[in-house]
């Protein structure tokens, strides 16, 4: 027999939904039986599952060690060794500056992406112990392409994760980022078009007119300095869509500089040879969080600025000379 006391991290979810994480290699009709037979049980009394935890709550599962010890494996990624740019970090969430070339996520499962580098800092850290991991794991709550630098919010607790994941969804986050682009931009703009995503070649295309499929764009810029034919621009994405910013742009003409997917490789391969650029001169650099809900609040309204790359400062202080 084993008991189980509902942590912090576990509270506010479902009992079946914890029992399948913990047990996450038993079937669900396993789990379900032996809940039928009072095998699990919930503060004493019988459970259908259903049951809404809180803190403190005590689960008792009337079953061997061997049958437990089958039926449970805690996953523990092991990955290289990675220096982390943390830029803040409490009980509930971490902020990262992540360096362009690195996932934000797996894409498939013999990648290394950012969430296996952050859980294995928490582990190595203290902060995050192994056995938490059968029933919560530390993850992002948003996401930059590979080749993007800048800031990425981890959640460490359950709320952290819930809170920040839903200010990310409903748009109330406000997400600047800082961009060194072809040509020479002149006045701040507001862009509107229509965006469309080939799905086999992970690629999207930006329309002045709606098609069938495609979502709405807005795109605002406004120019911070110009040098020789490039531009930096601060860009507030208004709407939040897969390459919007680096689509948009090169849509009217100025291409992200280092950007191999929809820039321009005359300038790219300028920009390289000059500045040894191997990557897009993308970088979210400014969070600005909104009101949040307990037990965030007291992150409500502040700011949060990642530092440029070195590869982008190189360019950019080409303007201060």
């Amino acid at each position: 027999m084993q008991s189980l006391i509902v942590s912090n991290n576990e509270a506010g979810q479902r009992m079946d939904k914890l029992l399948i994480k913990y047990l996450n290699l038993a079937g669900k009709s396993f789990l379900y039986k032996m809940m039928r037979k009072k095998n699990i049980v919930l503060n004493g009394k019988k459970c259908d599952g259903s049951e809404r935890l809180v803190q403190g709550d005590e689960i008792k599962l009337f079953l061997s060690d061997e049958t437990i010890a089958k039926f449970s494996e805690i996953k523990i990624p092991v990955v290289k060794k990675v220096s982390l740019d943390i830029i803040y970090e409490d009980d509930h969430i971490i902020l990262l500056n992540k360096p362009a070339g690195m996932l934000s996520q797996k894409a498939k499962d013999t990648d290394e992406s950012l969430v296996e580098y952050m859980i294995d800092n928490l582990i190595t850290r203290g902060q995050l112990k192994k056995e938490q991991l059968r029933s919560f794991r530390p993850s992002i709550c948003n996401r930059l392409d590979r080749n993007t630098s800048g800031l990425v919010v981890g959640g460490k607790s359950l709320k952290g994760l819930q809170v920040m994941s839903a200010v990310f969804k409903d748009r109330s986050i406000h997400k600047y980022y800082q961009c060194v682009v072809k040509g020479k931009v002149l006045e701040k703009q507001v862009i509107r078009g229509f965006l469309l995503k080939d799905e086999s070649t992970n690629q999207v295309t930006v329309y002045t007119n709606e098609l069938p499929g495609s979502v709405p764009i807005i795109t605002e810029y406004e120019a911070k300095g110009y040098f020789e034919g490039y531009t930096l621009l601060n860009v507030t994405l208004v709407t939040g869509r897969t390459h919007q910013i680096r689509a948009h742009l090169a849509s009217i003409g100025h291409p992200i500089v280092g950007d191999y997917k929809y820039g321009d490789p005359s300038v790219n391969e300028e920009a390289k040879k000059r500045f040894s650029i191997h990557s897009q001169l993308l970088h979210s650099f400014q969070i600005v969080f909104p009101d949040l809900p307990h037990p965030l609040t007291y992150l409500s309204g502040k700011t949060f600025y990642a530092p440029l790359p070195k590869s982008f400062s190189n360019v950019c202080a080409e303007w201060r000379k």
